[in-house]
């Protein structure tokens, strides 16, 4: 195929010269599109070519964004054309397929760049169609421009001063529901000093006996821990003699000394707090 130096068109558009084929690049690629002309019959090589000497024409003048959409078009024809050189054969494997969709993805690329370019034409012939229209640009006249609504009360001015009296009224700080707590009702300190008192007097007792006079469960449970506290402090022991047997309980601290127990700690009564 032989091609002649590219002819600059006023419009600046790219025009191809082919053997088969003369007439704008947007055309061609139209005809390409639309499967009127087999891709594998166009020269790119001359194509490419021909744009080349046409930008060299264009001189100080050229396009930059022509040039772009050139490249990406170019390449997309140069992939379509060596898929379509490839043998035609059935699907046998996943390559196979894979081809296909590459073959169905060229195709729709260049019917995006084609949809682009409408588009931008579209765009284009609004620009200019606007740019031909002026608004209308009056200023209201005096007597319209100083006319004002006339102000309608509805409310008397009692109702305006409740109004202000009501917001200029302090709102109460929110509070919190503190009904659903409950302040312990057993102390464990108490209890401690109870049970305390009650060993070193007596000193074994079981711990049926120890809660006999419980009013509730808290003080049960109060009781427990007072004893634990005070087996910590190693001032009691327990003998239980099968598991979940009665639990026995045996002073082994100082004995009472005119009602009061001589070299006990005194901060145990504090250290208890630590089972609330």
């Amino acid at each position: 195929m032989t091609t002649t130096a590219p002819e600059v068109v006023p419009d600046g558009r790219f025009t191809v010269r082919l053997t088969n084929f003369e007439g704008p690049f947007d055309l061609l690629l139209q005809l390409i599109g639309k499967h009127k002309l087999d891709v594998t019959e166009i020269a790119l090589s001359q194509v490419t070519d021909e744009f080349i000497a046409h930008l060299r024409a264009l001189g100080d003048e050229l396009d930059l964004d022509q040039a772009s959409e050139f490249l990406v078009v170019a390449a997309t024809l140069l992939d379509l054309k060596a898929a379509r050189l490839l043998p035609a054969a059935d699907v046998e494997d996943e390559d196979d397929l894979e081809l296909l969709e590459a073959r169905d993805l060229l195709f729709a690329r260049l019917l995006q760049y084609r949809a682009y370019k409408q588009a931008a034409q579209f765009l284009r012939e609004r620009e200019a169609v606007a740019a031909r229209r002026f608004p209308r640009e009056a200023a209201l006249e005096p007597r319209f421009a100083e006319l004002l609504p006339e102000v309608l009360l509805g409310v008397s001015p009692e109702q305006f001063a409740a109004l202000a009296a009501q917001a200029l009224t302090p709102k109460p700080p929110p509070t919190v529901s503190v009904s659903h707590l409950h302040a312990p009702a057993v102390s464990l300190t108490e209890q401690l000093v109870l049970v305390r008192a009650r060993l070193a007097e007596a000193g074994t007792a079981s711990f049926r006996g120890l809660s006999r006079d419980c009013a509730h469960t808290l003080e049960v449970v109060a009781r427990f821990l007072a004893l634990l506290e005070l087996y910590r402090q190693q001032l009691v022991t327990f003998d239980q003699a099968v598991p979940l047997g009665e639990l026995h309980v045996r002073w082994t601290g100082p004995q009472l000394v005119d009602g009061r127990l001589p070299g006990l700690d005194d901060d145990a009564d504090e250290r208890v707090e630590e089972y609330a």
